[in-house]
């Protein structure tokens, strides 16, 4: 028996951990929330192997971020950190997230990055929608299939060349108060563990969306890699503009 599925969202966003989605497009987030797009969020592990904060710190201030950018639903696989490996049981759990949201849109973080986590979620995610669409395929909650329009990649560690920029010039200002909920990894502390977070990254990710920012005449601008063409007379919805 298929179980009937919860609100369509727009978008859903897949990161391999808390504050991974909020570095890559926390401002495009802001956007489109601030449109009325229902947007959600899925981290698939619970970080817990994360050098500083613990995992009942991490799931707190992601939902603090989350309401900040006016996520509408946010949840966590508990896949392993560090072992987001190829595996059919983690994909079929992902496919069931699909299934269960039916997003227009799905981002994940892009391949290239210097966090092998975050190249694994990519892989995994595109694993997943493919599975999702297949009417055989099972997975828990005995969702319907659903066929994502379009899969975006958006960017963590890396300044790749985009394949398209968002303008995220008014959402600035909430993309940075997001990423500041996450007190534990930005903030350094005398209990710091000394990582790259806490040395000035959230000043690097305000200045990568700088520069792109540039690239397309505007203060700021999120960058992302697209797995396929994109039609200059539709926008991300695939709606007329």
């Amino acid at each position: 028996m298929t179980r009937m599925n919860f609100d369509n969202l727009d978008i859903l966003a897949f990161g391999a951990h808390a504050d991974d989605v909020e570095i890559g497009m926390g401002g495009t987030i802001a956007k489109y929330a601030s449109n009325g797009k229902k947007i959600g969020i899925c981290d698939l592990t619970r970080a817990e192997l994360s050098s500083n904060g613990t995992v009942e710190t991490r799931k707190e201030e992601a939902l603090k971020a989350a309401e900040i950018l006016g996520v509408t639903s946010r949840e966590t696989l508990n896949l392993p950190d560090r072992g987001l490996y190829y595996n059919q049981e983690y994909i079929a759990k992902i496919a069931g997230v699909i299934r269960k949201y039916r997003p227009s849109l799905v981002f994940a973080p892009y391949l290239e990055d210097r966090h092998p986590d975050h190249g694994h979620c990519a892989r995994l995610v595109e694993e997943a929608i493919f599975s999702a669409g297949i009417k055989k395929f099972e997975t828990e909650g005995g969702y319907a299939p659903h066929k994502v329009k379009s899969l975006h990649f958006y960017m963590i560690n890396g300044f790749h060349k985009p394949d398209f920029l968002i303008d995220i010039s008014s959402f600035m200002d909430k993309k940075i108060a997001s990423l500041e909920a996450y007190e534990s990894q930005f903030v350094r502390s005398p209990d710091s563990y000394e990582t790259p977070l806490v040395n000035g990254y959230i000043e690097t990710v305000q200045s990568r969306e700088t520069l792109f920012g540039k690239q397309a005449g505007v203060q700021y601008a999120e960058g992302f890699k697209a797995n396929r063409p994109l039609l200059l007379d539709r926008d991300l919805f695939g709606e007329d503009i």
